[in-house]
């Protein structure tokens, strides 16, 4: 019997399981800040079709990196000043 590319149990990939679940749950974070904020975004501004669309298409993030800063013309002080602003107000 060869050398295979599978893993303990003799089925699937052999990564580095601890690796890549980490991986995943890095994207799925990435992605979730980025659809938070624009789904917010939208809401605020009335734009549904942006509001639907955003639930709909997942992108990791580009289509709603695209809509705050090309489209609405976001700069990322609007999201942490109210952060900041926040923070201080519940102390």
């Amino acid at each position: 019997m060869g050398y295979t590319n599978f893993g303990p149990m003799g089925y699937g990939p052999g990564w580095n399981y601890p690796l890549f679940g980490s991986a995943i749950i890095l994207v799925l974070l990435w992605s979730l800040l980025w659809k938070g904020l624009a789904l917010w975004r939208a809401a605020n501004r009335g734009e549904k079709w942006w509001f639907i669309a955003f639930l709909i298409i997942n992108t990791l993030g580009i289509l709603e990196i695209i809509y705050l800063f090309a489209i609405t013309g976001a700069k990322l002080s609007d999201f942490t000043s109210k952060i900041t602003h926040n923070s201080h107000n519940h102390s």
